[in-house]
């Protein structure tokens, strides 16, 4: 496939400002790397911790977006199992160096030199992005690549969270009902869990959301639910949910924080963590996972909610996320206007 020389992209060139729309030269693929034609790119909460300032470190006029939806037009030298023609999904972490401890002992997610996709290496708000061809996957046949793209790191990283909680959980409480939450719900819906979804306070309408994926309860995040908890996990990036989910598991009970940010916890009583209570972190995503949940999303018939903006809406997008005003998740179409 013939590719132009130039496209369209929207570039973070100092965080805490809007993304700019430019032309930009299209990039070459190297010999272990594929040139992905970006049909549709998600608008991740991450993106926003990075636009916002809040991650330190970003690459120097950023493309962000790490939720690449689209078909591979070009392989290098070394690529055998992408040709192009297919379709492909490039998530949050673009690539492991697969000799530090982390990574020989099978937790590449914790690699001490990974990159990782629109912030360390330009990602998919963009009309071509190229990715290491290691981090790429197949697109399950079921989804559409705009439906598709919210399970490359909102599906991703709810999926390693949900892990986390074990297997022995029959009531799971979700703090912060998105694009992860919604998707996860799913899921755990199909495996015969119970839901109990926590929203921001007032926002009535994420909660009809939520019962209407089958949710048996949602209500606000200051509330706790009607009985005690096996597990939740805390999707939005407020540290005082911490101790309020504490407060709503029982004995024995896991909270997972799956965000890559948070503001800063509160103090809280012991109390509130003693009899075995546990409280653990989720960074990024390793391979399995991604096959595990794109296998498990098409079983579950998971259907991804999603709002379409232009590309060049990018910054509009971010707003809306940022608001509390995205219904599921948010999708850039990177495709020729």
């Amino acid at each position: 496939m013939n590719s132009p020389q130039m496209m369209r992209a929207m570039v973070m060139e100092t965080s805490g400002r809007p993304l700019r729309a430019v032309q930009l030269p299209v990039p070459s693929p190297g010999p272990s790397q594929v040139l992905i034609k970006v049909s549709f790119c998600g608008v991740c909460r991450t993106d926003l911790h990075i636009v916002d300032g809040e991650l330190a470190g970003p690459k120097q006029s950023l493309i962000p977006g790490h939720e690449v939806a689209g078909v591979v037009v070009q392989a290098g030298s070394a690529v055998k199992e992408l040709v192009p023609g297919d379709r492909a999904g490039v998530p949050w972490l673009g690539s492991t160096c697969g000799q530090c401890i982390y990574c020989l002992q099978d937790r590449e997610n914790l690699c001490d030199k990974a990159l990782f996709t629109g912030y360390t290496v330009d990602g998919g708000y963009a009309e071509y992005v190229v990715a290491d061809r290691r981090y790429c996957f197949p697109l399950p046949v079921g989804f559409d690549d705009a439906r598709a793209a919210p399970l490359l790191c909102a599906g991703l990283i709810g999926y390693r969270s949900y892990r986390m909680i074990g297997e022995r959980v029959e009531s799971l409480g979700i703090y912060g009902f998105g694009a992860a939450a919604h998707i996860i719900t799913q899921i755990a819906l199909y495996q015969g869990r119970r839901i109990y979804a926590f929203t921001r306070p007032g926002d009535t309408s994420a909660q009809e959301f939520a019962r209407l994926l089958g949710a048996c309860w949602a209500g606000d995040s200051t509330e706790l639910p009607p009985r005690q908890l096996d597990a939740a996990i805390i999707f939005a990036p407020v540290g005082s949910l911490l101790p309020a989910a504490l407060r709503a598991v029982r004995k024995g009970g896991i909270v997972v924080c799956g965000g890559i940010h948070m503001s800063d916890i509160p103090s809280f009583p012991y109390s509130l963590l003693w009899e075995e209570r546990v409280v653990r972190s989720v960074a990024n995503l390793t391979r399995r996972d991604g096959e595990e949940l794109l296998d498990l999303a098409a079983k579950a018939s998971v259907k991804t909610e999603i709002e379409v903006y232009p590309l060049e809406e990018a910054n509009f997008a971010l707003e809306q996320l940022r608001s509390g005003r995205v219904r599921g998740a948010a999708v850039l179409d990177c495709r020729n206007a």
